[in-house]
């Protein structure tokens, strides 16, 4: 499992572990994961030419069943030599909740890895009270801070971003708050320091992770503060238009929005796949209210028909996300003569976490 929170860059590690992998003459299945249906990540996957099983409605805790599904499926379908699954980016308790029952339930079966988190570094920054600059609200960071706390392998993503001097303060402050981790600067998009964390990976030298001692109460409580919208769009434009800048002018507004009302945006991740059987995708991301837009995927022609994914994660309420939602579609409408057909829709905020099964702190092998 590669978890972390909401716009850490867990699916562009997802895809370069793959990739490395694959290199090796190893097939790779991928398991998505969210608390909602159609996901960007998703049809990133597939766009990358993996197998990909997607588990919507509650994290693999909640959905233990529907995981164990979809690693059948996947093996029926293409007997991979490894899965990557990525977990829903609010959810912690992984080790507890899936690693250490699916290894009583698979035993030596299945090879069960420590589990990676990554970290977005000016998110953990700021979390960390080493930066100014918006934060989510104590409860939300309880879960970010308990992921960091379960992992086994600590990756500082996006660390081509920092100064060695914010590398350095942010890694001993991560050492010193997190002892015995295995603290990693990497940059999932340039594929810098991930050769050391493959290796380790590989080598199946390190235990599962930690069991925490968590309060569910304050869990619950952090997830429920969250927004999750979730939409399908078709889209009809009057001329040709470029992929990106569409998907830029959408995610501006909807962070200017926000911005207005003191949101912190969590993560928007949006996807257009044209309607010319080229399978290509353009994908742009946004990780913070104070951010600019980043284009992950782009295309190379212009397009005038296309379906549109949608994936908005807020510390905000579900009718304030729906409300921003369709003002901005209505105004894109309105000011470049497109026709948005909306297919999907779903708004809400995620319910207490219920896992399948739990192993307890005492039961864990010493």
């Amino acid at each position: 499992m590669i978890g972390g929170f909401l716009g850490a860059g867990k699916s562009t590690a997802v895809v370069a572990l793959a990739k490395h992998y694959r290199n090796q003459g190893l097939k790779v299945g991928l398991i998505s994961n969210d608390q909602g249906a159609g996901l960007v990540d998703t049809s990133v996957f597939k766009s990358h030419g993996f197998p990909v099983e997607e588990i919507a409605g509650g994290c693999f805790c909640c959905r233990f069943d529907s995981l164990a599904a979809a690693a059948q499926s996947l093996t029926d379908q293409t007997r991979p030599d490894v899965f990557i699954a990525e977990p829903v980016g609010s959810c912690t308790d992984l080790v507890a909740t899936v690693s250490y029952p699916l290894r009583r339930i698979y035993g030596d079966a299945v090879a069960i890895a420590p589990l990676s988190v990554l970290l977005d570094p000016t998110r953990a920054m700021r979390i960390l009270g080493l930066a100014d600059g918006r934060r989510f609200s104590k409860k939300v960071e309880y879960i970010y801070l308990k992921q960091i706390e379960e992992a086994r392998f600590v990756l500082i993503n996006k660390s081509d971003l920092l100064t060695d001097r914010q590398l350095n303060e942010l890694r001993a402050t991560l050492t010193d708050r997190f002892p015995d981790k295995h603290i990693l600067a990497v940059s999932a998009r340039s594929g810098s320091g991930l050769q050391e964390w493959m290796a380790a990976l590989d080598s199946g030298d390190a235990s599962m992770g930690e069991i925490l001692s968590i309060d569910y109460d304050i869990y619950a409580d952090g997830e429920a503060l969250l927004g999750w919208l979730n939409a399908t769009v078709e889209v009809v434009m009057g001329e040709e238009s470029d992929a990106t800048a569409f998907l830029t002018n959408w995610c501006n507004q909807i962070k200017d929005a926000a911005s207005k009302q003191g949101i912190e945006i969590a993560h928007l991740k949006m996807t257009l796949s044209p309607q010319d059987g080229s399978g290509e995708i353009a994908t742009v991301n946004l990780v913070q209210t104070d951010y600019i837009p980043e284009a992950a995927q782009e295309l190379m022609d212009p397009f005038s028909k296309a379906s549109v994914i949608i994936n908005l994660r807020c510390e905000a309420t579900p009718k304030w996300l729906e409300l921003t939602f369709n003002e901005t579609r209505l105004n894109i409408e309105k000011t470049t003569m497109t026709t948005i057909d909306v297919q999907h829709l779903e708004v809400f905020s995620p319910a207490r976490p219920e896992p399948t099964h739990r192993v307890a702190l005492q039961e864990s092998p010493s």
